[in-house]
């Protein structure tokens, strides 16, 4: 049984223009996408300037994608992460946070997501401050449906390393200080994991006391090393039986949007087909179905150059010419090929420390 699937939009780098994430909305609402979280790293007014309000201008736009998604079948979400909180949590943090809830309720948001990813954590009863906060920010919304990514929201070590050490039980502390209702993300035993089996989800879900909501980290592609490939495969490494452990399943998309449609779409197959799955069949009918019958053939042939090679390995002769034949081809994933070949959607560690 394939649990709730959605959209986390929570890549760093460069974003996605709402003509994109509308196109992105058409293609995958009809095939069982069911929501969609608005959470870029790049977007300063959710991250590290949340205290400020959007422009009007910025509030439309929000407000007339949601009705969007709502008119494709889809709820509207968006990402806050209370930079600072951690530290502290004051009376002008609470009115700065009830006042940002008080815009994003008149924008019109469906879900609400709380964020606590990319900040230091090695605090003392951070999981009662974290759901201290929450509670200040879930009371204060008009949203029907509300998640939280914990500071650690894998097992990766990784995290550790970067945010300083976690607390001991603190994924166990924070499930047992929510509310029941409030659904906890998780990227799996590493930050983009390779596989998750349903023997991990189950003892992810005994230790926060209900079934995780999957952050799905493919087909994302940011960060220096991962931005030199274009992530196009279907996905592989998720098993149906893992649906029944979840309480949702969002993906991570790739920078680039109409590609990042391709692996998509293989995603409610995985659930549909179980164990008649097939990875290599079900990118053909994705690729054939988002790009057409010659670009998709491209896409096929290309595929161990686009995805494993890496940009910074080919050669200025070998990258002219696939620009040639992609630029031939009048698409917008086509498009994006020649985009990513010159360079144009290249992360920066400094993008990492700053978005």
């Amino acid at each position: 049984m394939a649990p709730p699937l959605g959209i986390i939009e929570g890549y760093f780098g460069r974003r996605w223009s709402w003509a994109d994430r509308a196109a992105v909305v058409r293609i995958l609402a009809p095939a069982g996408y069911s929501f969609f979280h608005y959470a870029p790293k790049g977007e300063e007014k959710l991250r590290r300037k949340w205290r400020e309000p959007f422009s009007d201008a910025d509030a439309r736009q929000l407000s007339d994608f949601a009705e969007l998604c709502r008119s494709s079948g889809m709820r509207f979400g968006v990402g806050l992460t209370p930079f600072g909180c951690n530290a502290g949590f004051d009376a002008e943090d609470r009115a700065a946070l009830k006042t940002k809830l008080a815009q994003l309720d008149d924008i019109g948001i469906d879900d609400l997501a709380l964020l606590f990813d990319d900040m230091e954590g090695s605090f003392d009863a951070l999981a009662e401050r974290q759901a201290a906060i929450a509670d200040v920010a879930f009371g204060s919304s008009g949203a029907s449906a509300r998640f939280l990514c914990p500071s650690y929201y894998s097992d990766d070590p990784v995290l550790d390393r970067v945010f300083g050490a976690r607390p001991p039980r603190y994924l166990e502390d924070l499930g047992s200080a929510l509310d029941p209702s409030v659904a906890v993300y998780w990227t799996g035993e590493e930050v983009c994991a390779r596989a998750i089996s349903p023997g991990h989800l189950g003892d992810v879900a005994e230790r926060l006391g209900r079934r995780p909501a999957l952050w799905d980290n493919w087909p994302v592609n940011d960060g220096p090393r991962m931005s030199q490939h274009l992530h196009l495969r279907a996905f592989t490494g998720r098993s149906s039986a893992g649906g029944e452990l979840l309480s949702h399943h969002a993906i991570n998309p790739a920078s680039q949007p109409q590609l990042s449609c391709i692996p998509a779409l293989t995603l409610p197959r995985v659930y549909a087909e179980g164990d008649g799955y097939r990875y290599g069949a079900a990118f053909r009918e994705a690729a054939l179905s988002v790009c057409g019958e010659e670009l998709a053939a491209m896409l096929e042939a290309d595929l161990l150059t686009l995805q494993d090679s890496g940009l910074d390995r080919f050669a200025e002769e070998r990258k002219a010419k696939l620009i040639e034949r992609y630029a031939a081809v009048d698409h917008p994933a086509a498009r994006e090929v020649v985009e990513w070949l010159k360079g144009g959607y290249a992360i920066t560690g400094e993008e990492l420390q700053t978005q």
